[in-house]
């Protein structure tokens, strides 16, 4: 496994970055791994290292580059906890919808322009906090992004008019959704109403619940990491990435 430290310029600054690829592959289908708002760490970086491992060029964005670089925290986050959601709140601000599109336009073009890449259009995984900025990249590039995916996404569908479900009219990529139970940020009723969306949309995707699954099940150094549902979780990626990129 090769990896490479790389800089995205954006509209609104430079992003730092990983690229991973596995050895021997001169190119490899592009995917793009958001990580949740703890930021890029050991558990993510190795998440994408072994997507990668699967015959994918994978780029591992700081999403939080306004902010300042990773480690995104000098301590260990607790839910609601003072200081943990302060943070959270640090990290988060600055990444509006609009925001989130524009990072993700230039993550999507970078990607393609890399010489380690094949064919003309990427997936994109999001976890948490990003799983919306998956679905808003595959809006800001419909032709560029194939397939989408979301693991315990939060706040798909709100009833504001910058919810991550009103981009679904742009999207034409594959989406696929992993929601947790007992979710605060996406709770059942929401999961209903994007479902809903979603089939209104008439798009083709998959939206599921995972059982005994709470949020963050697929982050290794999460307290609630679900290793048989991580899994699950993971073959419901490669698949769909197998599906729409190779």
């Amino acid at each position: 496994m090769s990896e490479q430290a790389v800089e995205i310029r954006t509209a609104d600054g430079t992003s730092d970055a990983i690229l991973f690829r596995s050895d021997g592959a001169a190119k490899a289908p592009g995917v793009i791994h958001l990580t949740d708002i703890g930021g890029i760490r050991p558990s993510h970086r190795e998440m994408a290292e072994r997507l990668a491992s699967k015959g994918y060029s994978v780029l591992l964005p700081n999403v939080f580059y306004r902010t300042g670089k990773p480690p995104m925290f000098d301590f260990v986050p607790k839910m609601g906890e003072e200081r943990t959601m302060k943070r959270f709140a640090e990290l988060a601000g600055p990444m509006t919808p609009e925001a989130a599109e524009r990072d993700a336009a230039a993550y999507v073009d970078f990607l393609l322009a890399c010489d380690s890449v094949s064919g003309g259009k990427v997936g994109v995984v999001g976890h948490c906090f990003t799983g919306a900025m998956a679905m808003r990249a595959a809006a800001v590039r419909p032709d560029k992004v194939a397939a989408a995916a979301s693991f315990h996404g939060g706040g798909l569908y709100n009833d504001t008019p910058a919810s991550p479900h009103r981009v679904l009219p742009r999207i034409k990529a594959e989406l696929y959704f992993g929601h947790a139970i007992q979710d605060q940020s996406m709770p059942a009723d929401a999961i209903k109403k994007l479902e809903i969306a979603l089939a209104t949309w008439g798009g083709r995707y998959e939206s599921e619940t995972y059982d005994g699954a709470y949020h963050g099940w697929t982050t290794p150094d999460a307290p609630v990491y679900n290793k048989a549902q991580a899994e699950r979780a993971f073959e419901k990626l490669t698949a769909l990435l197998a599906r729409t990129l190779r």
